[in-house]
């Protein structure tokens, strides 16, 4: 039961950050829930960010780098 709620938290937070970071204009393609970690019974599910292109890797740097993104205060 525990795994599955672990499955269903990872694949939620995955969602969320696929969905901000295309509102950043920034896709990773192989953004997903790390397989791995979620059958693993004492390692915490992860995110795998996977690879990206330099492209995209400057879309991400510049997202990050502005202030006003993630600026919740």
């Amino acid at each position: 039961m525990l795994m599955q709620q672990q499955f269903k938290e990872v694949e939620d937070v995955t969602t969320e950050l696929r969905e901000a970071l295309a509102r950043a204009g920034v896709v990773l393609p192989s953004l997903r829930p790390d397989p791995v970690s979620i059958a693993h019974r004492y390692i915490p599910p992860l995110v795998e960010l996977g690879r990206c292109s330099m492209d995209v890797a400057r879309k991400l740097t510049a997202a990050l780098a502005e202030p006003s993104r993630g600026d919740r205060g």
